[in-house]
């Protein structure tokens, strides 16, 4: 079968295997074959309701088994499927909501109680509500999750092919507002296929989830599982333990996390049975601290280790080869397969070896852009430019942001962003979100929010603010801020000042505040 589609991930690996286990959340397992007949019914209802070809389908859930069959159904159907992490709090929501124009969102009955004021200024007209129904909120449609095999006839999905956009991934940008990248049918197909070339996946496999499934590192874990017919645990992170735990119940044998979790990870006792059955552990998110690295080697000895850079726009980007884990413990390695990264100078022209530069990745991994803004996407989607191959059409790449040197064997080593976004926590973090939140409360004149370089986090969140009137209570600030953003955004430190310094064209100098808050 070609896989032309999203779901044919899912549906090729229901037709080899239908009876092998493919989701697992909180104890209750299901087959292949019942996570397909759970998608089409997804897409059945999906269509009856009046979905389009290209409508976006919001899915605001924890991470469970609904979850995917929204997913995978939504593409059956169709239509674009929007994962939203369920950590974010109803103004991200209803942003996302906003900005993707989703008519239709996938929630629970208590997620939808807290987007009352979100879901007014959407263009959301249908909610499907996993769980027990709620009181219908005034000009929006509820429908109950569908939970048998429709016996109505299916209608006719609506056809698509693999350069049709399939998802849309929110993460944070430089101007404040999360931005919504688009990726096609072919970039989540490539990116499964690719990654689980790599790892060397197969059907033997059992990977446990514990990244976000909006995080475009977590929703590998369920495509690459896919597309080798692998057992796929869903967990919603808690406690550092409950991972080993996880990991010897089901005898998880891949798992890859972001290093703030691997730090933890590094201090939990890990039952030798675990430890032991564990075939590949990886890092994606920011660089693992060498001592932790250390530290997970002596506890999976018969484990490989995978280095792991990747950015959303192009899904995946490169990998360091366990072999060379000894060698070079601080490169993100070189170009996953089917993909190839440069790094270019300003005018486009390639580095040498030694030299920073941006680095570029190109081929069917990259994206189609960001969703609605022809203006940002003109900015990072840009042609390469290959005069010996002219008579091409031009072909578009992505231009990362970060600064990156490659050795003279080609191993690529990260160096930098070349913006003011806060890496924490694996998340990418708007300093304007913060910002606007902080200036929300009516508690502060001005504020910049910077991150500072911390082991744990890759980087802590430092909000540095004056006083809107009289002194700022800090406490109550945090407290506000709690209640305006997820926790991952909300800072380490409020540092209280008169004055903040300004540039000479009247915007706050956010290099002098850093440099100042980093001493």
């Amino acid at each position: 079968m070609i896989r032309t589609s999203f779901h044919h991930l899912l549906s090729g690996a229901a037709e080899r295997s239908p009876a092998s286990p493919a989701l697992t959340y909180k104890g209750r397992t299901v087959d292949y074959a019942a996570v397909w007949d759970g998608a089409l019914s997804v897409s059945a209802l999906l269509l009856r309701l009046g979905l389009n070809r290209g409508d976006r389908v919001a899915i605001y859930l924890e991470k469970r088994i609904e979850t995917v069959l929204g997913m995978f159904g939504t593409s059956a159907a169709g239509g674009m499927f929007v994962p939203v992490n369920h950590v974010l709090k109803a103004p991200q929501v209803g942003h996302i909501l906003s900005d993707s124009g989703a008519r239709f969102l996938v929630t629970s009955s208590d997620r939808l109680a807290q987007l009352s004021d979100a879901l007014p200024g959407s263009a959301v007209e249908h909610v499907i509500v996993v769980g027990p129904a709620p009181q219908e909120p005034s000009g929006v449609a509820v429908h109950a999750w569908p939970a048998e095999p429709s016996a109505e006839p299916p209608l006719r999905p609506h056809a698509v092919v693999d350069v049709d956009p399939a998802a849309i991934l929110y993460t944070s940008g430089s101007t404040g507002k999360p931005k919504g990248v688009v990726l096609s049918h072919r970039n989540l197909i490539v990116g499964a296929e690719s990654v689980s070339t790599y790892l060397g996946n197969t059907a033997d496999d059992v990977i446990l989830s514990v990244l976000p499934l909006s995080f475009d590192a977590g929703l590998s874990q369920v495509t690459t599982a896919f597309a080798v017919g692998a057992h796929c645990v869903l967990m919603n992170y808690l406690l550092p333990r409950d991972v080993p735990k996880l990991c010897a119940q089901y005898g998880v044998t891949g798992l890859t996390c972001v290093p703030p979790l691997w730090i933890q990870l590094a201090d939990a006792p890990w039952p030798a049975e675990a430890a032991a059955r564990l075939r590949y552990f990886a890092n994606t998110g920011g660089r693992m601290p060498r001592a932790t690295l250390d530290r997970l080697r002596r506890i999976f000895t018969g484990a490989d280790p995978y280095l792991m850079y990747g950015l959303t726009e192009a899904f995946r980007s490169t990998y360091l080869d366990p072999a060379e884990v000894d060698r070079r413990p601080d490169s993100i390695g070189k170009a996953i397969p089917n993909a190839e990264i440069l790094v270019l100078r300003p005018d486009g022209t390639r580095c040498e070896p030694g030299e920073e530069g941006e680095l570029v990745h190109r081929g069917a991994l990259v994206g189609l852009g960001y969703w609605g803004d022809p203006v940002r996407t003109r900015e990072r989607y840009k042609p390469i430019e290959r005069p010996e191959e002219q008579w091409r059409t031009p072909e578009l790449a992505v231009w990362s942001g970060d600064t990156v040197v490659a050795d003279e064997e080609g191993f690529l080593y990260f160096v930098g962003r070349s913006d003011d976004m806060i890496k924490t926590s694996g998340y990418r973090v708007s300093p304007t979100e913060i910002e606007e939140a902080a200036y929300s409360t009516g508690m502060v004149r001005d504020a910049v929010a910077v991150g500072v370089a911390d082991a744990a986090l890759g980087q802590r969140i430092v909000l540095v603010a004056t006083a809107a009137d009289g002194a700022l209570d800090t406490v109550g600030l945090t407290t506000a801020l709690r209640q305006r953003l997820p926790l991952y955004m909300v800072p380490a430190h409020v540092e209280v000042r008169d004055e903040l310094p300004r540039s000479p064209n009247g915007k706050f100098d956010r290099n002098l505040i850093k440099a100042e808050v980093s001493v």
